[in-house]
């Protein structure tokens, strides 16, 4: 009994001295989380930013080449002897149209609307008057201007620039270009973090949360109100404050933002994690806003797993205690029989059978503990691999994109020769779709193996095999864009070391960058350069483009490393590309050319070098 009490006391002091750790364990992993949370947060903030950047810069510098054509400030001297304003209508039209903006329109100096490339529609900016806009005012002391706000004509959200139109020194009117930004803003949504844009006065003009539009943190001032009235940059009428309080947290650069609900809405508000950066080129402020919930969930899982330790430890060790009460035991019986040799041998012998029964039931014990213990691992191996599983999912996505295009050609190719009734040419062309689907399949298998070490043999291929395959799955995209491929190559055959589906794939990826780099060029021409020595062949692919940053060289073969805007990939496929060529043995460099453009150089092992080395 005292052995037992004894056990009792040291179970509940260890469970005494438990509790506060636990509770420490609690408060730093709620910490760590909220550290974690602040730094995703801050990432994705500057991946908003950025996207927000390149919309914004591209279309910055039209307003100011508009006001430079003869034809705009000839319609503004009323000197339209040589191009009438229905032609100048018809030609902001083909304008918008081609760079994507939502409206271009012509203003004079009192403000009214004389040109639009909206002049067809019901709603048209034809003798509208927009004086009260600041993107007028400004721009008629001469400077660009930019302005976001809600058309008063069009209902709809949009940024404006704008531009003097000037002759002979004297500002004659505006040229003014509207975009939206509904895109960028659809992107956001579809998640549990909230991400929104302020103007100087705080008011919500972007959101992932549609009814926080036009709202702000805190009431706006009568100054900021009255602006707003003057310039109608909002309806007035939509304004309104969430009453949101912002508290800042132990956590550098992040604030605690509590929004309650809405007096009419049977619902509890929401505690946020936000970080927040202002975007100095239009001056909003970007803010992007997390459950703070999320991160107690997961401090509370750790302190279930926590205490879940803590009961393993304590039935550790009662067991010790129980054990070790046993071993006295057992030592006081031996003594007994020590003492009583003589008169209790066969005593003395039941003891010793009834000590093997024991220790036969231990060793069975332990057995069992060791089967569980490898049935422990092996999930957990399983667990690893459903976790590759999500990461191989994304290059699944970007690497299908490829032939689903070609499927697309081949398609549209095959309707139209059924049209003619043209069967042998259509049949040709649904071939070519059998074939696509075949390629798919395989990719898919290959996007499995790059998770782990393929087990795929690596075969004896054509070069000139892979070439023409290339060139055959970029046709459709070669002709799109009007760009051409010039091939230079040995007279001889090449044969390499390598997969001849995952070669192809890592000259459609290069072709497709390629491309990519010169997508503004009308006659761009790519460049691929084949020689060989008796131990390497070298595959050049060379473009005309800006080139590569030298800060991205070194991270250009990095998963989810990519200079594109937003939706215009993933970052996957020179990584995806990389890994299949040093799988072959080979190498897959990438610089920039003297001349200007980048090249990326493939060195592949010939297949008599690889055969001697294998011998």
């Amino acid at each position: 009994m005292k052995n037992i009490s004894f056990r009792n006391r040291m179970i509940l002091i260890l469970l005494g001295l438990s509790l506060p750790l636990l509770w420490l364990s609690f408060a730093l992993a709620e910490s760590y989380f909220l550290r974690e949370t602040a730094r995703q947060n801050q990432q994705t903030l500057r991946l908003v930013i950025s996207g927000l950047k390149g919309a914004l810069l591209r279309y910055q510098p039209i307003p100011a080449l508009l006001a430079e054509k003869q034809n705009i400030v000839s319609l503004l001297s009323n000197d339209l002897r040589r191009v009438p304003v229905k032609t100048i209508n018809e030609e902001l039209k083909r304008i918008s149209n081609d760079v994507g903006a939502s409206d271009i329109y012509v203003i004079d100096a009192e403000g009214n609307t004389i040109a639009a490339n909206n002049y067809d529609k019901k709603l048209s900016f034809i003798g509208k008057n927009f004086a009260y806009r600041p993107y007028f005012t400004q721009a008629m002391k001469g400077e660009s201007a930019s302005f976001f706000a809600l058309g008063t004509t069009s209902l709809k959200r949009g940024y404006y620039f704008s531009a003097p139109i000037k002759l002979d020194g004297r500002i004659l009117g505006v040229v003014t270009l509207k975009i939206t930004l509904e895109g960028i803003e659809q992107n956001w949504k579809g998640n549990t973090t909230e991400i929104i844009a302020t103007d100087r006065h705080g008011v919500i003009f972007m959101s992932s949360r549609e009814d926080w539009l036009f709202k702000s943190f805190a009431p706006l001032s009568h100054e900021a109100i009255d602006e707003i009235t003057n310039s109608k940059q909002y309806p007035i009428d939509k304004l309104g404050t969430l009453n949101a309080s912002v508290e800042s947290s132990s956590i550098s650069q992040a604030d605690l933002v509590n929004v309650p609900a809405p007096p009419d809405k049977q619902q509890s508000g929401n505690a946020y994690f936000a970080v927040s950066n202002l975007m100095e080129e239009a001056g909003w402020r970007l803010h992007v806003l997390s459950p703070r919930a999320d991160a107690s969930a997961q401090a509370y899982t750790v302190l279930a797993l926590s205490t879940l330790a803590v009961l393993f430890i304590a039935s550790i060790a009662a067991m010790i205690f129980w054990r070790r009460a046993q071993l006295v035991k057992n030592m006081q019986l031996q003594r007994i029989a020590q003492e009583q040799l003589e008169h209790r041998v066969q005593e003395r012998t039941n003891d010793l059978n009834e000590a093997n029964k024991k220790l036969k039931l231990e060793v069975h014990e332990r057995t069992q503990a060791e089967t569980q213990l490898r049935k422990t691992q092996n999930e957990l191996v399983q667990a690893g691999k459903l976790a590759a599983l999500g990461q191989m999912s994304a290059a699944l996505s970007h690497e299908l994109n490829q032939p689903l295009a070609a499927v697309k050609s081949y398609a549209d190719n095959a309707k139209a020769f059924l049209k003619r009734n043209n069967l042998e040419r259509a049949e040709e062309n649904i071939g070519h779709i059998a074939q696509m689907a075949d390629r798919m399949a395989e990719l898919g298998t290959h996007l499995r193996n790059f998770a782990r070490k393929p087990k795929q043999a690596i075969d004896i291929v054509d070069l000139d095999t892979v070439i023409t395959a290339v060139n055959q799955i970029m046709s459709a995209r070669l002709k799109e864009t009007g760009a051409s491929l010039q091939i230079k190559k040995p007279s001889e055959q090449l044969l390499v070391k390598g997969g001849l589906v995952r070669l192809q794939q890592v000259l459609v990826n290069l072709v497709n960058n390629a491309l990519d780099a010169m997508q503004d060029s009308s006659d761009a021409v790519i460049d691929i350069h084949i020689s060989a020595d008796d131990e390497h062949v070298e595959v050049e692919v060379r473009d005309y483009g800006q080139g590569i940053r030298q800060d991205d060289i070194n991270a250009i073969f990095d998963p989810f490393f990519t200079t594109k805007g937003v939706n215009e990939g993933l970052g996957l496929g020179l990584s995806i590309s990389y890994n299949i060529v040093q799988d072959f043995g080979g190498s897959l460099s990438a610089r920039n050319h003297a001349d200007g453009g980048a090249e990326f150089t493939l060195q592949l092992q010939r297949a008599q070098a690889a055969q001697r080395a294998a011998e």
